[in-house]
């Protein structure tokens, strides 16, 4: 065995063979993969093996794209073919408009990807699969290219192409330890020696944690059990004269597929149980869990509703094996937070379909760093510190209850709330908050306008319409308060924090204690990483001279592990996370300099705490931290407050902003008003797929300041001229707003897509920011947008539609 390789992969599943075979389709020969048992002895064996080009992302159809085409390829190898079966065709049933709506929105996602689906009715449903019953359907999605694949002579041929590019495999070769060296490289300790590598990547399964444990870190995966069964022969199958589409059906949770002349069917029933919370048994490979048909019974009759066949047939086999889950059902493909080198592949419930091109996304940001697409959606560093072992298996049941169905936007599932909080939540919730969930913070949505108040769950715009509309018309008019939670906050000090900082932003960092700025990370290919607002703190009793970083809520890891792991040998710069210490209230409006001005001593006016300004006070008796900036584009302070004293200014601010008539304002309200202001969303119209030029982030580089990081592929790019512009798109429609990843149409090609939409209360206008070509982005252009099926007349506007001139802010 070798005792050296540039990188070492664990685990022999899809995961793993797929991300050995790619590694070295990106140049990357001198790699081994180990694996404890044979090769796809764990999930990868039982698998269904069903390969959709569905995703609800687009980085997730395109991921799966490649895997179709990859599986292609393999299977028309003349020298080691493959079982596929390729573009039988598949259905996604529905029985409500509302599923209607997002088979129509995720059509037009798919559109933006080169992927053609359709949505049908209930009587096309019935010709394309004559089994079905559809007395209760209104009519499904159907993707042309569904089918599926033979698991094991997937990964073998994978391996197969792996080592004839120079890979090895060793097999029965169980990994025993893991040690990490100081300059980050790892040794990866076995029964049969050590290898020394650069790197290490988690592809081990349901065996996850145990891999996990030898980093010292804890992945947020969790297994479930999952039983199909396999019919007798069918004679309507033979007779048909054609393979059987697959079905997927979310009214009874199951789904089916043609095998030999029967059908397998499998069920995500309610009554669901985790595999595996208190430890694997160590000879638990190429095995199986008791069959629970009883479990299934309710699914099962549903099942049989659908496709009356399935009563009149007997059962061959029952499979019960365990699959792996996250939190919200998308895999963890990247690196691992807070541990350099590192890089896992785990979590694929849908592992055989997506593995091909999840390991092609792994392979590219192994060695290159980034992927050809923005990963936020794979990402490991999405779940942050409440990602604990029973959080994880409360939501991975949720999300298998609900297999087939999808999230509507605006929907939160219960399953593992409150997961984090503040002392203001119940108060907030007395006051009649809905909240919504970032990054596992219960974060106010609105204030409802009735106990029972619940809106409509779809894609168009629901009865919390004007009630956003009203919050929004308090701040805009009087004065609002929201409290912002989670906001990732890191506090940087050091003698060269500033120089640390300079290096890091492709901008002008602010270094004059008392100012605040907004500045753009960037990778090493000139793309946008990250946004952060900046804020000099002068020394005070509270603390040396320090720089708070700021930063989306999600982004508490992610930014961590990019500042931390540029910090030089010997550079003096420490970073230390308060975010989960403080919160923020925002007081936004134009009576908000009075409502502050009535609760911290000294002096607000304009010209002595102008905008972009950061100062320590205390509001009431709580100290706290104002920094005058603006989501909303309405005069704004943020107050950002330990949580110990958070309760105690929010009863000092309530009651100092009563005569203004103050009203709670919730993040639909920012949402609407950010989009009126052109400000962005991080992972949402800040993406790795685009630079600050394409962004319309321009006017934030200073190209000659010095070295930073991306410079010189920044100045490359630039010269090159931008692929996409972001530009502000108003609709021509009052029924729904633009959703992300809808396709933008010019005449009848794909001419970009959404990035966020919504509509904005103060201007009056339907919302949306999207990437088009360069020469669509131009003030005034017509263009369509494919909303909900329906072509839908937009024109571009100017980035920020109200006060263009931020006279409001600085006011």
């Amino acid at each position: 065995m070798k005792s050296t390789a540039r990188v070492v992969v664990i685990g022999g599943g899809i995961a793993g063979c797929s991300t050995l075979y790619h590694l070295t389709r990106e140049g990357w020969t001198d790699v081994v993969l180990l694996e404890r048992d044979e090769l796809t002895s764990g999930t990868t064996w039982h698998s269904a093996a069903q390969v959709t080009n569905f995703g609800m992302t687009q980085t997730m159809v395109g991921l799966k794209s490649h895997s179709i085409a990859l599986y292609k390829d393999l299977a028309d190898d003349a020298d080691y073919p493959i079982n596929y079966h390729h573009a039988d065709g598949g259905l996604r049933l529905a029985q409500t408009e509302a599923q209607m709506d997002g088979y129509r929105h995720f059509a037009s996602m798919a559109r933006g990807m080169g992927v053609d689906f359709e949505v049908i009715d209930a009587e096309e449903c019935a010709r394309r699969h004559p089994l079905i019953a559809t007395g209760d359907l209104i009519g499904g999605l159907w993707d042309p290219l569904d089918g599926d694949i033979d698991p094991a002579q997937l990964c073998q041929a994978l391996v197969r192409r792996a080592r004839k590019a120079g890979a090895e495999v060793y097999r029965h070769t169980p990994v025993s330890g893991l040690t990490q060296h100081p300059d980050h490289s790892w040794t990866v300790h076995t029964g049969k020696g050590d290898i020394d590598c650069e790197v290490v990547v988690n592809a081990a399964g349901y065996r996850v944690n145990e891999v996990g444990a030898m980093m010292g870190v804890h992945h947020p995966v969790a297994s479930m059990e999952h039983q199909y069964f396999l019919t007798e022969n069918i004679p309507a199958i033979a007779e048909a004269g054609h393979r059987m589409p697959l079905i997927r059906c979310p009214i009874s949770d199951f789904y089916c597929r043609q095998e030999k002349q029967g059908l397998l069917v499998g069920f995500y029933e309610q009554d669901c149980r985790t595999w595996g919370m208190d430890g694997i048994d160590p000879h638990f490979t190429n095995a199986l869990c008791p069959d629970d048909l009883e479990r299934v019974t309710d699914v099962l009759e549903g099942a049989i509703a659908r496709l009356p066949a399935l009563g009149e047939v007997g059962i061959h086999t029952i499979i019960n094996g365990p699959i792996t889950y996250t939190i919200d059902g998308a895999p963890l493909v990247g690196p691992v937070p807070g541990t350099r080198n590192a890089f896992c592949i785990i979590g694929l419930r849908a592992g055989l379909g997506e593995g091909g091109g999840h390991g092609w996304l792994l392979a590219q940001q192994i060695v290159h760093g980034e992927a050809c697409y923005d990963t936020w959606v794979i990402d490991p560093r999405r779940f942050t510190g409440h990602a604990n072992v029973e959080f994880t298996a409360v939501k991975a049941i949720e999300d298998y209850q609900n297999e087939f169905r999808f999230h509507f936007p605006n929907e939160h599932r219960p399953a593992g709330r409150p997961a984090k909080t503040t002392p203001l939540t119940p108060v907030l919730a007395a006051e009649g908050a809905e909240f919504t969930v970032v990054n596992g913070w219960e974060r106010v949505e609105y204030i409802k306008p009735a106990p029972h108040f619940r809106p409509t769950l779809g894609f168009r715009f629901d009865e919390a319409f004007d009630v956003v509309a009203a919050e929004v018309a308090a701040v805009q008019d009087a004065v609002g308060l929201a409290e912002v939670n989670g906001f990732n906050r890191l506090e940087i000090t050091g003698a060269d924090a500033h120089d640390f900082l300079d290096r890091m932003f492709c901008g002008t960092v602010t270094r004059r204690a008392g100012r605040v700025g907004l500045a753009y990370l960037l990778n090493a290919h000139g793309m946008l990483k990250s946004e952060a607002t900046i804020a000099n703190l002068a020394a005070s009793d509270r603390g040396p001279a320090r720089v708070w970083y700021g930063s989306a809520a999600a982004s508490e890891f992610h930014d961590m592990d990019w500042l931390s792991g540029h910090i030089l040998p010997g550079e003096d710069v420490r970073i230390r996370s308060l975010t989960n210490d403080q919160t923020i209230l925002v007081l936004a409006g134009p009576r908000a300099r009075e409502v502050l001005a009535g609760v911290a001593r000294g002096d607000w006016s304009k010209s002595a705490f102008p905008w972009l300004s950061v100062r320590e006070c205390f509001v009431g008796i709580a100290p706290a931290t104002v920094m005058a900036v603006s989501f909303s584009g309405e005069l704004a302070y943020e107050i950002h407050l330990p949580n110990a004293s958070l309760y105690a200014a929010y009863l000092a601010l309530r009651e100092a902003g009563a005569p203004h008539g103050m009203r709670l304002f919730g993040a639909r309200a920012v949402d609407s008003m950010r989009m009126e202001k052109g400000f962005l969303h991080w992972k949402a119209d800040i993406l790795t797929e685009f630079d600050p030029y394409e962004t319309g982030l321009g006017r934030f580089v200073k190209i000659d300041k010095g070295d930073f990081v991306g410079r010189d592929a920044l100045r490359q790019r630039r010269a090159a001229g931008p692929r996409r512009k972001l530009v502000t798109l108003a609709l021509d429609c009052t029924h729904a707003p633009a959703h992300p990843g809808a396709s933008v149409m010019a005449a009848d090609e794909v001419a970009g897509t959404v990035t966020s939409g919504g509509w904005g209360h103060r201007t009056g206008l339907n919302l949306a920011y999207a990437f088009v070509t360069p020469e669509l982005a131009a003030p005034d252009t017509s263009i369509a947008v494919d909303l909900l099926g329906a072509r839908v007349p937009a024109r571009v506007v100017e980035q920020c539609s109200y006060d263009p001139d931020f006279s409001r802010v600085r006011a």
